[in-house]
């Protein structure tokens, strides 16, 4: 199914009043313009998106260091700020589930912003200090994360998904003193413990959200209700480059990456809302996340930056209850995760559900597969899909739609505005199939790593643009005969289960020591159609378990020690790894192996 642009859509998009106010023909002129004028293209995004200034910047970009420019020199600003230029009536939040939804305008959100900054003040938070914040998608994470950047100081970004391990690892490499959590976690029927694990990750004082089920007791710790007084704080004014938050991405090797966000990188995710997204104040925003990803703090950003309403469903959005929430919060934007979709078709939770409300739909996170995707289109009443990839170090998209093109499921049509590509073959010579890379600058790619050399991650050994090195990226795309893209993969050690970037190297360690292994190596593969990655273990064994024993014990091992939501597809049991002459496991011929 493909859905073409129709003129009531294009007439009233953001795209179009920049086309025309900007005197551009077509969208290729404009994505042209905004590649080869970044410094003017990012003044007229500033400027559109209404970005609030303490001090104007004194020129957009200075100097011509793509891999560390200069943006915004003399800048002074609290990006949270940009959250409250809507009407302070207009709504900001609707959360609940159906039935007991519950609605909070922009005067109260910030209100309450300012209450939770000067309740870290009371707590002797400084500017620059580090807040964890590990818990669901809520209302009160919204206050406590946009709460901590107004104070000036910076989240952590944890998913509640993660095990106390885990969570210990983050606030170690971040060095987050404070947490802000909540007791329990409802999911499926059952109740989850959240608190406690942030408290056997050894935070020194957490702030918990009560939810019913009892506070787990630590003198130290603090209810929720008990941080925020009276007091409106105002907002802390920084330069530029402070860091607003970090963001954990999975390396090919150790920990994971440690990527700060900085004051600007709001200004990109707000940017491909406003412009990719199609998001009007008249907009209700929502996409099942959580802060622990990037498309968490997004949907803050893209959401009240561009004055539109964020939807924060109280549950997990597999089931009916999500689509019923939905539709009776009247969500116009809606986001999706591939293997969502997968779950939503199979079970029939889409079923007799008025979804006539939604005007655009998105997929990130991982490679869509187009039947997919053309039912979700179909079933939410032939509405187009914006194909959306990016990552954390990008601050959103590189790949993306826009409603100005025709909607093709899994297809992407256009590199991200302000931004370029150019994929090369093993050779490294520009091709039409082969490793993406980007060309630098722009505002939201980071620049520093808090447990890592940047440089040598994203630019040591990439081909050259222009006398400057192209940006390393990791993904395998290919440019279609009618300019459109697919995205094939990773063309490194990581991979995408479930819409959660994750290293091979994080999965080995996380059962390797399984009692009878002797080495093992994860992949992750594909259908022929397309979809989610699904992933398969290659493991030499001591042991005379069957393959499908061993797919349990190690996906075990998953939910324990990294994830819940990670599961072993398949085992395949070998007498040895096949490594190169240095030791490394050469991935790509097990997935070979698959194949044939």
């Amino acid at each position: 199914m493909t859905w073409y642009p129709d003129e009531r859509t294009t007439a009233a998009a953001n795209l179009a009043a920049v086309l025309g106010d900007g005197g551009f023909d077509s969208y290729a002129a404009f994505h042209a313009w905004s590649v080869e004028d970044r410094a003017g293209f990012w003044g007229d995004v500033v400027r559109r998106l209404g970005i609030v200034f303490a001090t104007d910047p004194s020129s957009m970009l200075t100097g011509d260091d793509a891999l560390h420019p200069g943006w915004m020199t003399g800048a002074r600003l609290n990006i949270a700020e940009s959250c409250f230029t809507a009407p302070g009536d207009a709504l900001a939040v609707v959360h609940g589930r159906a039935g007991a939804l519950r609605s909070v305008t922009y005067a109260r959100l910030r209100d309450d912003v300012m209450r939770f900054a000067a309740g870290l003040d009371d707590l002797g938070l400084e500017p620059g200090d580090r807040v964890a914040i590990a818990m669901p998608m809520t209302y009160e994470s919204v206050v406590a994360y946009l709460g901590t950047v107004w104070a000036g100081g910076t989240v952590v970004s944890i998913a509640d998904s993660f095990t106390a391990v885990e969570i210990e690892r983050r606030l170690r490499i971040s060095d987050a003193r404070l947490a802000v959590t909540q007791d329990r976690v409802v999911r499926g029927g059952r109740d989850l413990p959240m608190a406690t694990k942030v408290i056997e990750a050894d935070v020194d004082r957490a702030i918990i959200v009560h939810t019913g089920a009892g506070l787990p007791g630590r003198p130290r710790d603090l209810d929720w209700r008990d941080v925020a007084g009276d007091r409106l704080r105002p907002p802390t004014h920084t330069g530029p480059d402070h860091p607003t938050n970090i963001l954990f991405s999975s390396g090919t090797t150790g920990d994971p990456k440690a990527i700060p966000w900085s004051q600007l990188t709001p200004i990109k995710a707000a940017m491909d809302g406003h412009y990719h997204h199609d998001i009007h104040p008249s907009d209700t925003v929502a996409w099942p996340t959580n802060l622990g990803w990037m498309m968490g703090p997004w949907l803050i950003y893209a959401s009240l930056v561009n004055g539109a309403t964020i939807a924060l469903h109280d549950g997990t959005p597999t089931d009916r209850p999500f689509a019923e929430f939905v539709a009776e919060a009247g969500v116009t934007i809606l986001g999706v995760v591939p293997s969502l979709v997968a779950r939503w078709r199979t079970t029939g939770a889409l079923e007799a559900v008025d979804w006539s409300g939604v005007r655009i739909l998105s997929s990130t996170g991982e490679a869509s597969n187009p039947s997919d995707m053309a039912w979700l289109a179909e079933t939410a009443g032939g509405r187009p899909i914006i194909e959306y990839c990016g990552g954390t170090e990008i601050g959103g998209g590189y790949l993306t739609s826009t409603v100005l093109h025709p909607s093709v499921p899994s297809h992407f049509t256009t590199p991200a505005l302000g931004l370029d590509i150019i994929m090369v073959d093993d050779s490294g010579a520009p091709a039409d199939t082969g490793e993406v890379f980007l060309v630098p600058p722009s505002v939201g790619l980071s620049e520093s790593l808090l447990n890592g050399d940047h440089d040598t991650v994203y630019y040591a050994g990439t081909p050259t643009a222009g006398g400057h090195p192209l940006r390393r990226h990791g993904d395998v795309v290919r440019r279609l005969p009618d300019g459109t893209y697919r995205v094939l993969g990773r063309a490194d050690d990581t991979m995408n289960l479930g819409g959660i970037k994750v290293g091979s190297a994080e999965l080995e360690r996380a059962i390797v020591d399984t009692p009878g292994v002797v080495e093992c190596a994860a992949v992750a593969v594909t259908d022929d159609q397309g979809g989610p990655s699904h992933l398969v273990v290659f493991a030499v064994v001591a042991s005379a378990e069957s393959p499908g024993a061993w797919a349990d014990l190690f996906s075990a091992r998953l939910r324990e020690r990294l994830n819940p939501l990670f599961r072993v597809a398949e085992v395949v049991l070998v007498d040895a790894l096949p490594r190169t002459a240095s030791g490394k496991v050469v991935r790509r011929e097990l997935r070979s192996r698959l194949d044939g």
